[in-house]
């Protein structure tokens, strides 16, 4: 980036739904549905047990596909993975079961894994595409080999954090400070001409609750704390960059991934991956808005389960939008993209008349290509977030995946919206919101 920029034989119907290799504590677990009748599920604990595969945990619960018909959840040790997949084609080939397979191996006619609990998180964090010390040989701070073991200690902190836990505090150095505050200058001075309205609101507010200033550099857990009593959000230190899919399932669950560490000193207005210059310049102020976070959460939801080619879509979609969006605000065009609000060369250059400017159509913008280099020449206009987070949820109803999913903020979960059960529980919340706008709008 420049940021200076997952039938029974005789009729009784088996399907293994998902099956999900748990990384943490080294467990599998398979989800299977049978329909009631005395000894079925005897039939098929059977061949477990012929295998010599012992269960760890079983529960079940009504079907997600018929009234008649009950689902099991099934725990077994991750050493049976083997054992498994001689269990699966027994199934398919032996009992004629349909069988869709949950996993990060992906595999053809499965679903791909995806966290169903923001404690999931913690099984992807750490499967970075590049690592936090390991620099390419054109970055700034290749040859240096104290800002290399500098980003090793931040990387450190990344590996080692969990879910739950506060964000460890940094003592950034002097020239760190420096380096931040040089950025911090002059994309202040930018920010009432150029960015956004909901960008410019919320700034001062991040300078009085948060540390913002020229001289300081913000904690995580300062700015995470106070995202989460404005929408919700909060930050997760990483020590790089994650896949697309994993990056946009933190969003599901309102968790943004956010680096640590800060650009090289020698080049200031410049860094070739997102820092936390990127991140709390560009991403934060944004996060802290209803509206905005709520588009950034439609496109975390989206990409759970969906098939890799949309993956790629939505990833696109995302850099024309979080990453590098313009919107409309009265009769001007403003910046709300992190990499513009966080690059003080492309802030000034994206409203000029040089770029190609169109509007934003999730269809057309999931098809743009985009360079990660240099400045970009298309960007894309929205109306504003509302009518932004609309078409996303439209382009998201195309995305070919066997379910729905609702994100539970009480739980912190997603909920799989695949039976009857599930969808009239969230029937009865809708009627519950729609009963307090009722009588909002009559006491109005």
């Amino acid at each position: 980036m420049n940021a200076d920029t997952g039938k029974m034989n005789g009729g009784h119907t088996y399907e293994s739904n998902y099956i999900e290799e748990n990384t943490k504590d080294r467990r599998m677990s398979l989800i299977f549905s049978l329909k009631e009748e005395v000894g079925a599920l005897a039939k098929v604990l059977r061949i477990f047990e012929e295998r010599g595969v012992s269960l760890t945990h079983i529960e079940s619960r009504p079907s997600r596909l018929n009234k008649d018909e009950y689902q099991f959840f099934i725990n077994l040790d991750n050493k049976s993975s083997p054992t498994l997949d001689e269990i699966v084609k027994c199934l398919r080939q032996d009992i004629g079961a349909t069988v869709h397979e949950l996993s990060r191996n992906k595999k053809k006619d499965s679903v791909p894994w995806f966290p169903r609990t923001i404690q999931d998180l913690d099984k992807f964090a750490n499967q970075i595409l590049s690592y936090g010390a390991e620099l390419d040989a054109d970055h700034p701070g290749f040859t240096d080999p104290v800002y290399r073991a500098r980003r090793k200690e931040f990387a450190d902190i990344a590996f080692n954090y969990k879910h739950g836990q506060p964000i460890p505090q940094v003592t950034y150095t002097e020239e760190e400070k420096k380096t931040w505050g040089t950025v911090f200058k002059e994309l202040k001075s930018l920010y009432p001409t150029h960015a956004c309205y909901e960008h410019n609101h919320v700034f001062p507010l991040l300078e009085k609750y948060c540390g913002y200033n020229e001289n300081n550099i913000p904690q995580l857990e300062d700015v995470s704390n106070f995202l989460q009593t404005c929408t919700g959000f909060r930050l997760r230190p990483v020590a790089g960059l994650l896949s697309s899919r994993d990056f946009l399932a933190g969003l599901a669950f309102r968790v943004f991934h956010s680096t640590q560490y800060i650009r090289h000193w020698s080049k200031p207005m410049y860094t070739p991956e997102p820092d936390i210059c990127h991140e709390l310049l560009g991403h934060a102020p944004l996060f802290a808005d209803p509206s905005f976070a709520q588009f950034s959460q439609e496109i975390g939801l989206a990409s759970l389960g969906a098939p890799d080619e949309f993956i790629e879509m939505l990833a696109t979609v995302y850099w024309f939008t979080a990453e590098f969006g313009l919107c409309k605000q009265g009769d001007k065009v403003k910046a709300y993209g992190a990499g513009l609000l966080s690059s003080f060369g492309e802030l000034q250059y994206c409203l000029t008349d040089k770029p190609d400017l169109k509007p934003f159509e999730p269809q057309k913008t999931a098809l743009q290509k985009y360079p990660i280099t240099e400045f970009q020449p298309v960007y894309f206009i929205a109306e504003s977030f509302e009518d932004a987070k609309e078409k996303v949820r439209k382009f998201a109803a195309t995305i070919p995946r066997p379910f729905s999913v609702r994100y539970n903020p009480y739980t912190q979960s997603i909920e799989v919206l695949d039976n009857v059960q599930q969808l009239k529980n969230l029937a009865d919340c809708i009627n519950g919101e729609i009963g307090i706008l009722l009588l909002c709008s009559r006491e109005a």
